[in-house]
Protein backbone atom coordinates (compact mmCIF):
# COMPACT_ATOMS: atom_id res chain seq x y z
CA UNK A 1 0.00 0.00 0.00
CA UNK A 2 1.64 3.70 -0.85
CA UNK A 3 2.31 5.80 2.20
CA UNK A 4 1.00 8.69 0.36
CA UNK A 5 -2.02 8.67 -2.85
CA UNK A 6 -3.25 11.62 -4.03
CA UNK A 7 -6.11 11.31 -6.17
CA UNK A 8 -7.64 13.42 -8.52
CA UNK A 9 -6.84 16.30 -6.36
CA UNK A 10 -8.12 20.16 -7.25
CA UNK A 11 -7.50 23.03 -5.48
CA UNK A 12 -8.79 26.52 -6.08
CA UNK A 13 -7.79 30.27 -4.73
CA UNK A 14 -10.96 32.18 -5.58
CA UNK A 15 -11.18 31.86 -9.08
CA UNK A 16 -7.60 30.52 -9.80
CA UNK A 17 -7.05 26.99 -9.91
CA UNK A 18 -3.62 25.50 -7.98
CA UNK A 19 -4.29 21.68 -8.29
CA UNK A 20 -6.48 20.57 -11.16
CA UNK A 21 -6.63 16.81 -11.13
CA UNK A 22 -3.32 15.92 -9.50
CA UNK A 23 -2.32 12.00 -8.95
CA UNK A 24 0.28 10.50 -7.70
CA UNK A 25 1.81 8.29 -5.43
CA UNK A 26 4.82 7.46 -2.72
CA UNK A 27 5.57 4.02 -1.21
CA UNK A 28 7.46 3.35 1.80
CA UNK A 29 10.99 3.22 1.62
CA UNK A 30 10.39 5.25 -1.79
CA UNK A 31 11.93 9.20 -2.57
CA UNK A 32 9.75 10.40 -5.06
CA UNK A 33 10.64 14.30 -6.46
CA UNK A 34 7.77 16.93 -6.56
CA UNK A 35 9.27 19.14 -9.31
CA UNK A 36 8.06 22.34 -11.34
CA UNK A 37 8.19 25.50 -11.94
CA UNK A 38 7.47 28.59 -9.83
CA UNK A 39 3.43 28.64 -9.60
CA UNK A 40 3.24 24.96 -10.63
CA UNK A 41 1.07 23.75 -7.75
CA UNK A 42 3.41 21.76 -5.31
CA UNK A 43 3.79 24.60 -2.47
CA UNK A 44 -0.33 23.80 -2.00
CA UNK A 45 0.39 19.61 -2.82
CA UNK A 46 2.76 19.65 0.28
CA UNK A 47 0.34 21.91 2.70
CA UNK A 48 -2.54 19.39 1.40
CA UNK A 49 -0.61 16.39 2.21
CA UNK A 50 0.51 18.28 5.92
CA UNK A 51 -2.85 18.60 6.67
CA UNK A 52 -2.42 23.15 6.63
CA UNK A 53 -4.79 23.35 3.45
CA UNK A 54 -7.98 21.06 2.64
CA UNK A 55 -8.15 19.71 -1.28
CA UNK A 56 -11.54 21.37 -2.89
CA UNK A 57 -12.42 17.73 -5.09
CA UNK A 58 -10.49 14.40 -5.17
CA UNK A 59 -8.76 11.56 -2.42
CA UNK A 60 -5.96 12.44 -0.46
CA UNK A 61 -4.50 9.12 2.00
CA UNK A 62 -1.36 9.92 4.42
CA UNK A 63 -0.40 6.56 6.13
CA UNK A 64 -3.67 4.78 5.28
CA UNK A 65 -5.54 7.75 6.98
CA UNK A 66 -7.99 9.68 4.46
CA UNK A 67 -7.58 13.66 4.42
CA UNK A 68 -8.91 16.07 6.02
CA UNK A 69 -11.28 13.57 8.35
CA UNK A 70 -8.21 12.28 9.69
CA UNK A 71 -5.88 15.05 9.85
CA UNK A 72 -5.22 15.07 13.41
CA UNK A 73 -4.01 11.45 13.21
CA UNK A 74 -1.88 12.19 10.08
CA UNK A 75 -0.68 14.94 11.96
CA UNK A 76 1.47 12.34 14.31
CA UNK A 77 2.86 10.20 11.90
CA UNK A 78 4.16 12.74 8.96
CA UNK A 79 7.51 14.98 9.71
CA UNK A 80 6.71 18.12 7.29
CA UNK A 81 10.16 20.30 6.66
CA UNK A 82 8.93 23.75 5.17
CA UNK A 83 11.08 25.76 2.94
CA UNK A 84 11.27 28.58 5.31
CA UNK A 85 13.20 27.89 8.69
CA UNK A 86 11.05 27.33 11.71
CA UNK A 87 13.37 27.53 14.56
CA UNK A 88 14.04 29.72 17.41
CA UNK A 89 17.05 31.52 17.16
CA UNK A 90 17.70 32.57 20.90
CA UNK A 91 17.25 29.02 21.80
CA UNK A 92 20.23 26.29 20.80
CA UNK A 93 19.66 23.48 18.50
CA UNK A 94 19.34 21.03 21.64
CA UNK A 95 16.55 23.39 22.65
CA UNK A 96 14.46 23.42 19.64
CA UNK A 97 14.65 20.11 19.30
CA UNK A 98 13.26 19.76 22.99
CA UNK A 99 10.49 21.77 21.60
CA UNK A 100 9.62 19.46 18.89
CA UNK A 101 9.99 16.51 20.89
CA UNK A 102 7.63 17.57 23.23
CA UNK A 103 5.01 19.08 20.24
CA UNK A 104 5.03 15.46 19.37
CA UNK A 105 4.52 13.81 22.57
CA UNK A 106 8.23 12.75 23.41
CA UNK A 107 8.94 12.51 27.19
CA UNK A 108 11.98 11.94 29.57
CA UNK A 109 14.51 8.88 27.99
CA UNK A 110 12.68 8.86 24.59
CA UNK A 111 12.93 12.70 23.88
CA UNK A 112 16.76 12.70 24.85
CA UNK A 113 17.25 9.42 23.17
CA UNK A 114 15.04 11.14 19.77
CA UNK A 115 17.12 14.31 20.02
CA UNK A 116 20.89 12.35 20.32
CA UNK A 117 19.69 10.55 17.55
CA UNK A 118 18.30 13.87 15.38
CA UNK A 119 21.68 15.57 16.08
CA UNK A 120 23.92 12.73 14.89
CA UNK A 121 21.70 11.96 11.74
CA UNK A 122 22.48 16.17 10.31
CA UNK A 123 26.14 16.31 11.85
CA UNK A 124 25.30 19.18 14.81
CA UNK A 125 26.67 17.11 17.76
CA UNK A 126 29.45 19.54 18.44
CA UNK A 127 27.04 22.53 18.02
CA UNK A 128 24.27 21.45 20.06
CA UNK A 129 24.12 23.62 22.77
CA UNK A 130 24.80 26.98 20.71
CA UNK A 131 22.18 29.79 20.09
CA UNK A 132 21.04 29.20 16.29
CA UNK A 133 21.06 32.70 15.73
CA UNK A 134 25.16 31.81 15.62
CA UNK A 135 24.78 28.47 12.98
CA UNK A 136 25.69 29.20 9.58
CA UNK A 137 23.08 28.86 6.94
CA UNK A 138 23.68 25.16 6.37
CA UNK A 139 23.41 24.08 9.80
CA UNK A 140 20.44 26.17 10.69
CA UNK A 141 19.12 23.80 7.38
CA UNK A 142 20.07 20.85 8.88
CA UNK A 143 18.93 21.58 12.17
CA UNK A 144 15.51 22.49 10.32
CA UNK A 145 15.82 19.03 8.85
CA UNK A 146 16.27 17.46 12.26
CA UNK A 147 13.50 19.14 13.56
CA UNK A 148 10.85 17.40 11.10
CA UNK A 149 11.89 14.50 11.68
CA UNK A 150 13.10 13.69 15.06
CA UNK A 151 9.88 11.65 16.19
CA UNK A 152 10.66 9.36 12.95
CA UNK A 153 7.69 9.59 10.87
CA UNK A 154 6.39 7.68 8.17
CA UNK A 155 5.80 10.25 5.83
CA UNK A 156 8.28 12.99 5.50
CA UNK A 157 7.39 16.19 3.09
CA UNK A 158 10.52 18.10 2.15
CA UNK A 159 9.87 21.32 0.81
CA UNK A 160 13.35 22.93 -1.20
CA UNK A 161 15.58 21.38 1.90
CA UNK A 162 18.95 22.60 0.51
CA UNK A 163 18.22 26.42 -0.45
CA UNK A 164 20.90 28.39 -0.15
CA UNK A 165 23.29 25.56 1.66
CA UNK A 166 26.96 25.03 1.21
CA UNK A 167 28.02 22.03 -0.49
CA UNK A 168 29.08 19.63 2.52
CA UNK A 169 25.95 20.80 4.36
CA UNK A 170 24.26 19.42 1.05
CA UNK A 171 25.88 16.01 1.06
CA UNK A 172 24.88 15.63 4.61
CA UNK A 173 21.15 16.05 4.04
CA UNK A 174 21.07 14.00 0.96
CA UNK A 175 22.62 11.63 2.85
CA UNK A 176 20.03 11.57 5.53
CA UNK A 177 17.31 11.99 3.57
CA UNK A 178 18.55 8.11 1.67
CA UNK A 179 18.99 7.17 5.44
CA UNK A 180 15.10 7.99 6.30
CA UNK A 181 13.94 6.69 2.98
CA UNK A 182 15.99 3.07 4.06
CA UNK A 183 14.42 2.80 7.44
CA UNK A 184 11.25 3.02 5.37
CA UNK A 185 10.06 6.23 5.59
CA UNK A 186 7.74 7.52 2.15
CA UNK A 187 9.71 11.02 1.01
CA UNK A 188 7.99 13.75 -1.22
CA UNK A 189 10.66 15.90 -2.04
CA UNK A 190 9.98 19.33 -3.92
CA UNK A 191 12.96 21.14 -5.01
CA UNK A 192 14.04 22.91 -8.03
CA UNK A 193 17.38 21.57 -8.32
CA UNK A 194 16.86 19.02 -11.46
CA UNK A 195 20.45 17.25 -9.91
CA UNK A 196 19.27 17.01 -6.66
CA UNK A 197 15.97 14.46 -8.15
CA UNK A 198 18.45 12.46 -10.69
CA UNK A 199 20.21 11.56 -7.88
CA UNK A 200 17.90 10.95 -4.59
CA UNK A 201 14.62 10.27 -6.24
CA UNK A 202 13.70 6.61 -7.37
CA UNK A 203 10.34 8.27 -9.17
CA UNK A 204 9.81 12.18 -10.48
CA UNK A 205 6.32 14.05 -10.88
CA UNK A 206 6.62 17.09 -12.70
CA UNK A 207 4.03 19.57 -12.53
CA UNK A 208 3.27 22.55 -14.11
CA UNK A 209 -0.49 24.81 -14.16
CA UNK A 210 -1.60 22.77 -11.29
CA UNK A 211 -1.61 19.23 -13.77
CA UNK A 212 1.01 16.46 -13.76
CA UNK A 213 3.08 17.05 -17.09
CA UNK A 214 4.99 13.98 -16.60
CA UNK A 215 5.54 10.81 -14.11
CA UNK A 216 7.81 8.31 -13.78
CA UNK A 217 11.93 7.54 -13.21
CA UNK A 218 14.28 10.17 -14.45
CA UNK A 219 15.44 7.84 -16.97
CA UNK A 220 11.84 6.78 -18.31
CA UNK A 221 10.92 10.65 -18.74
CA UNK A 222 14.70 11.46 -20.96
CA UNK A 223 13.36 7.98 -22.81
CA UNK A 224 9.68 9.19 -23.25
CA UNK A 225 10.47 12.66 -24.11
CA UNK A 226 13.08 11.38 -27.08
CA UNK A 227 15.56 13.40 -27.02
CA UNK A 228 19.11 12.28 -28.59
CA UNK A 229 22.37 12.83 -27.43
CA UNK A 230 24.06 15.94 -28.35
CA UNK A 231 27.62 17.08 -29.32
CA UNK A 232 28.63 20.45 -30.09
CA UNK A 233 31.80 21.07 -31.24
CA UNK A 234 33.72 24.64 -32.34
CA UNK A 235 36.06 24.12 -35.36
CA UNK A 236 38.86 26.58 -36.72
CA UNK A 237 36.72 27.63 -40.22
CA UNK A 238 32.82 26.99 -40.75
CA UNK A 239 31.84 23.29 -41.81
CA UNK A 240 30.63 22.72 -45.55
CA UNK A 241 27.02 21.36 -46.01
CA UNK A 242 27.59 17.64 -46.47
CA UNK A 243 30.39 17.16 -43.97
CA UNK A 244 28.75 14.44 -41.73
CA UNK A 245 27.14 12.59 -44.59
CA UNK A 246 29.41 9.84 -44.06
CA UNK A 247 28.60 9.59 -40.57
CA UNK A 248 25.10 7.18 -40.15
CA UNK A 249 22.67 8.01 -36.84
CA UNK A 250 24.85 11.39 -36.56
CA UNK A 251 22.57 14.66 -37.77
CA UNK A 252 23.55 18.62 -37.78
CA UNK A 253 21.21 20.91 -35.58
CA UNK A 254 22.78 23.94 -35.92
CA UNK A 255 25.88 25.73 -37.16
CA UNK A 256 26.88 29.00 -36.80
CA UNK A 257 30.67 30.90 -36.19
CA UNK A 258 32.37 27.89 -36.10
CA UNK A 259 30.00 26.31 -33.51
CA UNK A 260 27.79 23.15 -34.46
CA UNK A 261 25.74 21.33 -32.97
CA UNK A 262 25.25 17.64 -33.98
CA UNK A 263 22.04 14.92 -33.00
CA UNK A 264 23.53 11.48 -32.30
CA UNK A 265 21.88 7.97 -32.10
CA UNK A 266 24.14 6.77 -29.91
CA UNK A 267 26.72 8.40 -27.70
CA UNK A 268 29.61 5.89 -29.59
CA UNK A 269 29.36 8.00 -32.72
CA UNK A 270 31.15 10.95 -30.94
CA UNK A 271 34.56 9.84 -32.31
CA UNK A 272 33.22 9.58 -35.70
CA UNK A 273 31.70 12.73 -35.72
CA UNK A 274 34.70 14.37 -34.77
CA UNK A 275 37.13 12.73 -37.67
CA UNK A 276 34.29 13.59 -39.91
CA UNK A 277 35.21 17.41 -38.75
CA UNK A 278 38.99 16.96 -39.02
CA UNK A 279 38.44 15.38 -42.71
CA UNK A 280 36.54 18.10 -43.47
CA UNK A 281 39.01 20.55 -43.11
CA UNK A 282 37.71 22.27 -39.76
CA UNK A 283 40.27 21.81 -36.80
CA UNK A 284 38.18 20.72 -33.60
CA UNK A 285 39.26 23.45 -31.38
CA UNK A 286 36.79 21.87 -28.37
CA UNK A 287 33.68 20.16 -27.92
CA UNK A 288 31.29 18.91 -25.66
CA UNK A 289 29.44 15.69 -25.88
CA UNK A 290 25.51 16.31 -23.84
CA UNK A 291 23.45 13.45 -22.33
CA UNK A 292 19.60 14.00 -22.11
CA UNK A 293 18.71 14.78 -18.51
CA UNK A 294 15.82 15.35 -16.42
CA UNK A 295 16.71 19.23 -16.92
CA UNK A 296 16.52 19.10 -20.48
CA UNK A 297 12.65 17.17 -20.16
CA UNK A 298 11.81 19.90 -17.87
CA UNK A 299 12.58 22.68 -20.15
CA UNK A 300 11.09 20.68 -22.95
CA UNK A 301 7.65 20.23 -21.23
CA UNK A 302 7.36 23.66 -19.35
CA UNK A 303 9.21 25.91 -21.63
CA UNK A 304 12.15 28.95 -20.50
CA UNK A 305 9.70 31.77 -19.93
CA UNK A 306 10.24 33.70 -16.73
CA UNK A 307 7.43 32.90 -13.88
CA UNK A 308 8.63 35.64 -11.30
CA UNK A 309 4.84 37.28 -11.88
CA UNK A 310 3.17 34.19 -10.64
CA UNK A 311 1.38 34.36 -7.46
CA UNK A 312 2.85 32.75 -4.58
CA UNK A 313 0.08 30.96 -3.22
CA UNK A 314 0.67 28.46 -6.16
CA UNK A 315 4.23 27.76 -5.62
Amino acid sequence: MPAIAVEGVIKRYGARPALAGVSFTVAPGEIVGLLGPNGAGKSTTLAILATLLAADAGAVVVADRRLPAEAAAVRRLIGFVPQREALYPPLSARENLGFFARMQGLRGTAAARAIADALALVGLERRADEPVARLSGGMRRRLNLACGILHRPQVILLDEPTVGVDPQSRERIFEAVAGLAARGAAVLYSTHYMEEAERLCRRVVLLDEGRVLAAGTPAELVANAGMAPRLELRTARPLPPAWLDGVRGARPLASRDGATAVALADTALAPAVLDAAARAGGSVLAFTLHRPNLADVFFSLTGRALRDDVASGAA
